[in-house]
C-alpha cells in the first residue's frame, strides 16, 4: 500500500496540564536525577500532562467530531484544583508524579469526556484512570533506576493550582522510533467557575 491509500491517523488522548510555575517546581526537584541518571528517557517538561482519556490510533477526518462537544463539555466545567504531590513507578520502567487535590472532581471530569467522546461514535478502549504525569522510561535492563529517583522525590508536595484548560492532544508516537512529541490539537478553558484563584 503506497503513501497515497495509507489512511491518515493521529495518536489523541483528552488531557490537562500543570501550569508552568507547578511543573517548573517540580523539575526543580528532578534536577538532580537527570545528572545522575542521563540514560533515562526523560519526556520534556512542556510534555507534562494528565491524561483523562487515551483514544488511541485514530482517522485524521474523525478528530473534528470531537471539537464542538469537548469544547461545550468544558465551559460547563469548574477547574479542579490540583497539586503535584509523591512519586512511583509503573512495571518498574516508568517514573511518575502523583495527582493529589480535588481527585473526586478530576474523576468526574474524566468520566464526562468519556461519554462526549462515546457519544460522538469513537471506539476507545476504557482505562482505569490513575491520575499522574509521566516524567521518564527507564532503558530495558536498567529498571532500578526508576525506584531510585522515585525515593529521591516520593516525599515532594507541590503548590496547588487551577487546571484551567481540557486539551485535545495529538501524537507522534506511531511514526517511528524516535521521541514522541505531543501538540495541542485544540485546548480550551474550563469554564463552569472557578473555585478561588491559583
Amino acid at each position: 500500500m503506497n503513501e497515497e491509500t495509507r489512511p491518515a491517523t493521529v495518536r489523541v488522548f483528552v488531557a490537562l496540564a500543570p501550569p508552568d510555575h507547578a511543573k517548573e517546581e517540580l523539575a526543580r526537584e528532578l534536577r538532580p536525577a537527570y545528572g545522575t541518571h542521563p540514560r533515562m528517557r526523560w519526556n520534556r517538561i512542556e510534555d507534562w500532562h494528565i491524561t483523562l482519556a487515551f483514544l488511541g490510533e485514530l482517522p485524521v477526518e474523525t478528530v473534528p467530531l470531537l471539537l464542538r462537544p469537548l469544547a461545550a463539555l468544558a465551559a460547563a466545567q469548574p477547574a479542579p484544583r490540583l497539586a503535584l504531590r509523591g512519586s512511583g513507578t509503573f512495571d518498574d520502567r516508568v517514573l511518575w508524579s502523583g495527582i493529589d487535590g480535588e481527585l473526586d472532581e478530576l474523576h468526574m471530569l474524566a468520566a464526562d469526556v468519556r461519554t462526549a467522546v462515546k457519544r460522538c461514535g469513537i471506539a476507545f478502549e476504557e482505562r482505569p484512570l490513575r491520575p499522574h504525569l509521566t516524567l521518564a522510561r527507564a532503558r530495558r535492563g536498567d529498571p532500578a533506576s526508576t525506584a531510585e529517583i522515585a525515593a529521591g522525590f516520593a516525599g515532594f508536595s507541590g503548590t496547588p493550582w487551577l487546571a484551567e484548560r481540557l486539551h485535545l492532544v495529538g501524537s507522534n508516537a506511531s511514526r517511528g522510533r524516535g521521541p514522541i512529541h505531543y501538540r495541542d490539537i485544540e485546548a480550551w478553558p474550563l469554564g463552569g467557575g472557578h473555585r478561588g484563584s491559583s
